[in-house]
């Protein structure tokens, strides 16, 4: 009898441990859902692996507990039947087995739900995420497309927090620098435009360019300035989660949109 109630207990040590990670998965599994219990979730962006890996930890932990919660009803069975009549199992004990047990059960039909609900949500988001076709956006980024097929300069708007005189640099998507010079800025929303005339009268290609701001004050403080861009969304990436958009040949998370006109 004492062997197989060592058994038992070790059983029960191990579905504990199998619990706490079916409660690992779930958090992931909430955070994915964009259900915080801790604390606010950041970026997007992690996306297909982050769920891979709860998805996986989630089935692993599953098994794990289904195994271990069999192999306690066989243990459970065989010490009922084969215990001494003169010693019978201790009622509390038995008790405390089943109700451990059980809410093992449970956390498992937890997990699986919450694996449900992502996948809901990741269809959820892929549709919303194609309504966005055809659409103009804004969203945070400081690279703009330069089209001079279509005499399209590259656009940006520079958000400043006070008014200041800006140090402007342009570069390529290989890393040149195409454009460097200063604007003043007026605090608040304004926007720059690029069309795509460099140093010594050079015509930089169509392609996309990446602007980096710096500013000043009028005493010498630094002015902080965020930059946004604009473009007609052309496709949608649905191999990543969340999907992201596609702006002038670049991609953009949908949490970056800040506004959307049709």
């Amino acid at each position: 009898m004492s062997t197989l109630s060592n058994a038992i207990t070790q059983v029960g040590n191990a579905a504990t441990t199998a619990a706490s990670q079916v409660n690992n998965a779930t958090t992931s599994a909430l955070s994915q859902l964009g259900i915080n219990t801790s604390s606010t979730t950041g970026s997007t962006t992690t996306g297909t692996s982050t769920s891979s890996t709860a998805q996986a930890t989630g089935n692993a932990a599953s098994q794990s507990i289904a195994g271990n919660f069999d192999t306690f009803l066989q243990l459970l069975t065989t010490q009922l039947q084969n215990q001494d009549p003169l010693d019978p199992l201790d009622t509390n004990q038995f008790t405390q087995q089943l109700v451990e047990f059980a809410s093992v059960e449970q956390q498992v039909d937890m997990n699986t739900n919450m694996q449900t609900l992502i996948s809901l949500q990741q269809t959820t988001e892929a549709t919303s995420a194609l309504q966005f076709l055809g659409s103009t956006v804004t969203a945070t980024g400081n690279t703009a497309t330069l089209s001079n097929a279509t005499n399209s300069p590259a656009t940006w708007t520079l958000n400043a927090s006070a008014p200041g005189t800006a140090n402007i640099t342009i570069a390529s998507s290989t890393g040149q620098t195409a454009y460097t010079g200063t604007a003043t800025l007026n605090a608040g929303t304004q926007t720059f435009t690029w069309n795509g005339q460099g140093g010594s009268s050079v015509t930089w290609p169509d392609g996309n360019y990446t602007m980096t701001v710096t500013a000043t004050g009028a005493n010498g403080q630094a002015v902080t300035v965020s930059t946004q861009v604009q473009g007609v969304v052309s496709g949608v990436n649905l191999s990543q989660n969340p999907p992201l958009l596609t702006v002038g040949g670049q991609n953009i998370a949908l949490s970056s949109i800040q506004s959307i006109t049709r």
